[in-house]
């Protein structure tokens, strides 16, 4: 069975609910974990929007959380991962930090990946620096994207 990440609070391709929105109740929405490998030590999620190149010349980085517990099957609304460690967004803050669009509507990306390690970063790492760690440690991916709209 291949890794799977899917959300009761939207379906793949459809509207992320404003509440998770980074000026609204700014909380991670719940995610639902299925297919994790055998062989998997840790779980990584990335949360950006690509379609923030234009307005913001970058893609944008909203969450980025690693040494997850593959044992892990949801993650909860509005998530504390004590037994995780998160980076920084560009928000400049560790932890979620939720869609805000500047112009129009955006597709958030959600991506889960499964490790065959854990990793040995600091808190507060970059998502650039995440990705650059789990280069040959790879053993599935799963995506789930949503869109937001201002």
């Amino acid at each position: 069975m291949a890794l799977e990440l899917r959300s009761p609070a939207f379906e793949h391709g459809e509207p992320i609910p404003d509440k998770y929105g980074y000026t609204e109740a700014n909380v991670n929405p719940p995610l639902e974990i299925d297919g994790i490998p055998v062989a998997a030590e840790s779980l990584a999620l990335i949360v950006d929007d690509p379609d923030a190149m234009k307005p913001a010349g970058k893609i944008w980085d909203h969450w980025v959380v690693w040494n997850i517990d593959p044992d892990r099957e949801q993650i909860p609304e509005a998530w504390n991962p004590t037994a995780a460690i998160e980076g920084t967004t560009d928000y400049g803050e560790t932890g979620y930090g939720g869609p805000n669009p500047p112009d129009r509507e955006h597709t958030y990306r959600f991506r889960l990946v499964a490790l065959d390690r854990t990793l040995d970063l600091e808190p507060g790492a970059r998502k650039g620096d995440l990705e650059a760690t789990m280069v040959g440690h790879v053993l599935d991916e799963a995506l789930l994207e949503g869109t937001y709209a201002p």
